[in-house]
Order: C-alpha cells, then structure tokens, then sequence
C-alpha cells in the first residue's frame, strides 16, 4: 500500500530552490516565522552532494527547520521522514528529524513524541541520514507514535548542541512506508513466506508448522498452490485455504481453531474427502467434541468407510458429534449391493458361528444373512478366513446342520463397520437423502450409547440405521424420521427396515416412521419407546397388514407407551433363539404397552394389533400389561385385537401369569379383549350348574383359569320362584377350550349373576 500512488497523495515537500517562505523557523503552524529573508540561511544551488541545498547557521539553542504544510496523516498509514545533513565550519551540531502533530483545529497533540533519534555530526564536509516513521500505531519501528487524534504534521530537522556551526541540508523527503508494515498490520500470514511451495509434491510440513508458531494470533493464509503434507499438521491459529493440501491417508489435519467441514471441503478441495479427513481430525485431537457440517448438502458418490478414514484407529470410546448438515447420495455403481452366497454348518454349542464356511472371504462383514432357520435382521458381525467362520449378531431359530445361506451387503452412506468398537458417538440434525440409492447409518460391532437426534433418514433402499453387534447398548433415538422410498408399494411387499437392536437398554423416543417394511426389529431388553408415530399402511381396502415393531426376545423388560402405531401390529416372538422350545428360562413376559394409539384403515377382518408368535413350544406369558390403550377400526371391522400366531408352536394358555388387560378403549372392534374380565349372566330355569363362557373374552385364546368375584344381580329364586340365599363354588377352566367358569350352587337356581374371571394366575 503507498498512498503517493493509489491516491496521489502529495508528501514531500516543496525543494529549497522554490523559496524558503514555507519553511518556519519554529514548529511550522501558521504565523511563526520563517527562513525567507533569515541572515544566516541562505540556499546553496550546487553543492556537491546535495545538488540544491540550505546552508544554515546554528544560533539557536535548538534549530527548528518546519515544513509550513500539513502533511496528512491518514489512519493506517505510516510516514518516514528523511533529511541528509553537512557540517561545514565552525562547532558540530547533534541532528533530529522534528515534527508538530497537528490536531483538530489546528490545536497540538498532547503527550507525544515529537523528535526522533539525534545523530552528532562528527567531521566537515561528511553527509550524515537522520530518518524518523510517524503514525497511528505502536509498531516495531515507528518513532513518532501519535494515535488517532493527529491529523497531519508539520515536518523537519532540529539542530541541538553548540552554537555556531554552519551546516548544510538537503531537501527534505517524506515516503509513505506503510508496506513496511503489512506483515504486522495484517492478521494473517502466508504459508509461502516461510517456505511453502504448493507444487503438490514438496513436503510442506514444515513451512506449514512454521508459519502457524510465528502468527501469534492471526490467522495463517494458505494462498494459491497444492501444497502436499507428508505429515501431520495442527494449525493452533485460525486457517484460511485458497490453495489445497494433499496428505497420505494415515496423517491428520487438525484445525483447531476453526474446525468445521467448510474449512476442510476448502482444505481439501473435494468434499467426500473433507468428510473423511474432519472425521478423521474428530477422532485424532481432543480440542473438539463435534464436527459442524455447516448446514452443507454434501454428495456422496458411494459408501464413506468411517474406519478407513482413520485407519490406525480401531478403538475410540471419547463422545464426538457429527451434527448440523445433508448427505447426499449420487447415483455411481458404488451403491449396489454386495451378495454372496455359501454352505455354512450351524450348531446350537455355538449360538453365534457359522462354521465350515466354504466362501468365507468372499462374505463381506455387515452382510443381512438369510437361509432357513433364519430370523429377522440377523448379520455378520466378524470373520476369520483361516478358521472358515463366521460370527453372527444373532442366533438361528432353526438352522442346525449345514445348508446354504445367502448374505447381502447393503451400501451405508456412514459405514462403522471396520472399528472394532466406538461409543459415545452422536449424529444430530443431519439430513441423510438416501434417495432409493443408498441405506443410511452402520454400527460398528461393539460400543456404548450412540445417539441419533432431530436426524431424517430419507428413502433408504434397505435400512436407515443396522447395528451388527452391540454398539447399540444404550442407544438413544430422539425426534428422528424415517422416510421410506417403498410408499407406493403395498405393506406386504415392502422390504426396508428403520432400525435394529440387538443389545439392552435403548431408548427410543419421538420419532415418525412412514411407510417402511418396518419401523424396528428389537431384541435385548430394558428397552423404552415413547412418543413414537410409525405408519405402515397403503391406499388398499380389505388387505393384509404387516408387523411394524418387533420385538425378538421373550423376557423383554420393554415399555411401549404413548405412541402411534398406524396401520400394523406389534409382533413378539423368539426368532431369535437357538434353543427355541422353553425349558428352563424365561419365556414371554415382563412387556408393558400402555396409552397407545392403535389404528387401522382398510384392514382385513382377520387382521390383529398384538401378535405373539412362539418358534418353539412350551411358552407361556408371564407378566404382560396391556392397558389405557386405543383400539380403533375405520373403514371396515377387525375381529379382535389379539392373536397367537401358531403356525410354529402355540402357548401354553395353562401357565399364563400375571396379565392385567384393562381399561383399553375399542372402536370398529367386533370381540373386546379384557382379563380380568366381568361378564352377566343369566339362567331362566334353575339349575345347580351354572356354565359362563369367558373365551371370546380373554387375550390370545387363553383359559378362565380364576374366579375373583360372583355377584348375583337381584335375588336368586328356585324353580318355585321363591327366594334362595345359598353358597356357591366355581370350577374355573371348563369346556372344549377351557374358557368356561362353572358356578356350582348349593340348590338348583335361577336369575343373574356378575362373574369376574382371569385369563392367568395373578401371582
């Protein structure tokens, strides 16, 4: 920056040859005298040294030579004033360069410098430079700081010393030095300065690292080039990218002061490959928790292999975020579902191995296994090709013996698959736009408390989110929707699924399902799903409807409560046992669904909410609550609620423990479902038998198997028609299906009576 140039600024002062009226004898504001006419100044027009000159004698304690101009000073700018000086007889002067800071109105400065540093002439005839730099700034050499208020200056030379002494002085010069200082004026510096050479090939560690020690506090510019990194480089100031960086796989950039994904799309020139270079600085620096996408649509051309991202990391169990953004699947060949097939033997010793693998290498880790025997989202969660096997998230219902098993690979826009166990990871308010391209999020196979919030998973061609282990222990899904790209097909041809765990304790929570094959396929227990809408419908009337939640393990500890379910069932079955039939564990219980919303348009009359389906006999329910609850029917009626799917095995309706069915509400519903259930009945001849028939009453085609009350409405009268006050007992489990009650009188009797029977033993 020279002002003299941009703006035609004019600083020097007029030569000596053109008159010494401007040139004061004092501190050169108007009306102080001057030079012109002075007896012992006179101009010298062909000296030597100096061309034209002025030939000065010292009479004066100090010697005041001012331009009478105001020289302006312009804020940033910097002013070095120049004079070359002779002594030519008599004593020899000390010489300084001098101003007057002139204020508003004219006033002076106060509290400033106003000379610079003296230099003594020390022989005749010798030219001696006294320099001084003015401005606004306390800078590294700058002499005459004068801050804001001074608006222009009065300039020259005092004389000091002894008196007498002749000098002569050169014209005075005045130079906008304001480029002197742009390395400290601006906040930043360049790469290039200390050694970078963006060729994409020179190793620019170094410069890199030097650059980012010597700012102090502005911010280091990495101006035009490629600039290769053969190592890692953390930046502790702030970066600005015009050029790019390359740098092996294996080494990190860390931007610690402005860590977020345009910062890195900037670094890196290339957005998948920012995504994968900020995850990779999220888990290689502590100085940041999470990782902005800053609101950016990022496209994916195919999977992002978050391991590969940082491959010597396997491990991390630190919470990270990846929050605020839009992924964007591309249509590119990297979608397409890997499939691979194999004969594999499976044992029961051995719940979760498929061994003798025969196209163990070709079976790629996260496929969805299939085969008979093989329930619902079950995947590979390890192998080991020098052993033939294969570990599975899950265990085989049916699948002893060898066979051949199909194994599909689906495409995850984030794919955690390759560590081996990451915990305390986060995904917030990120759009994943699968487009029917691509699923969305893998687990890796172990870890602790993922969370995914206030997240869309949009159109995922298979799966939103899959967990092939147990990095879903304790995962949290909050707010989040998932969009299918199925809803034009009808329910039973869809195949998508929104998510799967295998593990305990999760919490699901606020979240809106439309469309998809199924909204969750859950296994483990302790598990809690609260608030949440899932739809699964079509535009069919009369059609069958599919299971939107299910739940894998018997003993389940689950809470349903407060949610959606739109046309589909809760199935809860144990597909997910290698040892099917009960024995000596826990079988179906410990499941509470309270105040839900159950809803139906179009449904076949056969269609049922609550669907218990056994893979193996001798299962009973023990602990059930199914209560507060809204059973609702539009456009047609359903036959009841409830159903045993028995196509498998049946329930053993004789063992049925502590299930409370009450206070649900049932709309479009032609059989209610109620334990314990009170129901009137009537005998009009008097008998000493009474038969009341309970099964249409009592979930999933259970036994009256207790009596709690017997009420007789009005007086009870024998065949005389006279008043009888007599005992009774009952015989509970009676008729073809045992959901009878008898009422055994102690004389035969007629009129009516209130009988409140159990589907199950309460305690």
């Amino acid at each position: 920056m020279n002002k003299a140039i941009t703006d035609g600024l004019v600083l020097t002062p007029p030569p000596f040859a053109n008159g010494l009226d401007v040139w004061s004898r004092g501190d050169g504001t108007p009306g102080t005298a001057t030079y012109d006419g002075f007896a012992s100044a006179a101009y010298v027009p062909a000296d030597q040294d100096f061309g034209g000159c002025l030939e000065l004698q010292k009479t004066e304690n100090i010697q005041s030579l001012r331009y009478m101009g105001e020289t302006p000073l312009l804020p940033g700018c910097y002013l070095q004033i120049k004079v070359r000086v002779k002594a030519i007889s008599g004593n020899l002067p000390t010489v300084r360069v001098g101003g007057f800071a002139g204020g508003a109105g004219g006033v002076a400065v106060a509290g400033v410098t106003t000379y610079g540093a003296a230099a003594t002439l020390t022989g005749y005839g010798e030219v001696v430079g006294v320099t001084a730099i003015v401005g606004g700034g306390a800078r590294t050499g700058v002499d005459l700081n004068w801050g804001r208020e001074a608006l222009y200056g009065h300039f020259g030379i005092d004389l000091t010393g002894a008196n007498g002494g002749v000098v002569r002085i050169d014209d005075v010069q005045i130079e906008d030095v304001t480029s002197a200082f742009l390395r400290t004026m601006m906040d930043w510096v360049d790469v290039k300065d200390f050694g970078a050479v963006g060729d994409g090939v020179t190793d620019n560690t170094a410069a890199f690292e030097a650059a980012d020690a010597a700012a102090g506090g502005r911010e280091v510019l990495v101006s035009d080039g490629v600039y290769h990194l053969a190592n890692s480089v953390t930046f502790e100031s702030r970066v600005r990218f015009q050029g790019t960086v390359t740098m092996p796989a294996e080494k990190y950039l860390a931007l610690s002061q402005n860590f977020d994904f345009d910062h890195y799309a900037a670094a890196f020139g290339d957005e998948e490959l920012a995504l994968r270079k900020a995850f990779q600085a999220l888990l290689k620096q502590s100085s940041h928790e999470s990782l902005d996408l800053c609101g950016r649509s990022i496209g994916l051309r195919g999977p992002i292999d978050m391991q590969a991202a940082v491959p010597d990391v396997t491990s991390f169990t630190a919470r990270r975020v990846i929050r605020n953004g839009q992924l964007d699947a591309i249509a590119d060949p990297a979608w397409t579902t890997g499939t691979a097939s194999s004969a594999a033997t499976y044992a029961t010793s051995q719940p979760y191995t498929l061994s003798n693998v025969t196209n163990v290498a070709n079976i790629e880790v996260g496929s969805l296994v299939q085969g008979n025997g093989v329930g619902r989202e079950v995947y590979v969660t390890s192998k080991n090709v020098g052993a033939q096997t294969l570990t599975l998230s899950q265990q085989l219902y049916d699948a002893v013996g060898t066979q051949t098993y199909s194994f599909k690979r689906f495409r995850y826009m984030l794919d955690f698959s390759g560590f081996q166990k990451l915990s305390q990871f986060n995904i917030s308010d990120v759009d994943m736009k699968a487009d029917g391209l691509a699923s969305c999020v893998m687990l890796p196979p172990a870890g602790l408390i993922w969370h995914l919030r206030d997240c869309f998973f949009n159109q995922p061609l298979d799966r939103a989110v899959t967990s092939i282990g147990l990095a879903c222990q304790g995962m949290m899904i909050d707010r989040c929707q998932f969009i299918s790209n199925e809803q034009a097909l009808a329910a039973t041809e869809r195949a998508s699924i929104g998510f799967n765990i295998n593990a305990n304790d999760s919490k699901i929570r606020d979240n809106r399902c439309i469309r998809m094959g199924a909204f969750a396929v859950i296994h483990g227990s302790g598990h809690m799903l609260l608030g949440n809408h899932w739809f699964h419908g079509d535009n069919l009337s009369g059609a069958p409807r599919v299971a939107g939640l299910i739940l894998t393990k018997p003993s389940s500890k689950i809470v349903i409560n407060g949610n959606y379910s739109d046309n589909n069932y809760i199935e809860w079955n144990n597909e997910h046992d290698a040892l099917p039939n009960f024995s000596s564990e826990l079988s179906f219980g410990a499941l509470s669904i309270v105040g839900n919303i159950f809803t139906a348009i179009g449904a076949a009359s056969y269609f049922r909410f609550i669907v218990i389906k056994p893979y193996g006999t001798g299962h009973f329910i023990n602990g059930l609550n199914v209560s507060g609850n809204t059973f609702k029917v539009t456009n047609g009626n359903i036959d009841r609620v409830d159903k045993v799917d028995d196509s498998v095995a049946a329930l053993d309706a004789g063992r049925f423990r502590n299930i409370n069915w009450t206070g649900n509400t049932y709309h479009a519903v032609n059989q209610w479902t109620l334990s314990p259930v009170m129901l009137s009945f009537s005998e009009t001849s008097a008998a000493e038998t009474w038969r009341c028939d309970f099964t249409d009453w009592l979930p999933f085609g259970g036994r009256a198997r207790n009596v709690t009350d017997v009420t007789p409405v009005g007086a009870l009268r024998n065949a005389g028609n006279v008043k009888q006050f007599v005992t009774h007992y009952t015989d509970p489990e009676e008729g073809a299906s045992k959901g009878a009650v008898d009422v055994i009188w102690g004389t035969a009797v007629k009129g009516r009576v209130n009988v409140t029977a159990r589907v199950d033993n309460p305690y």
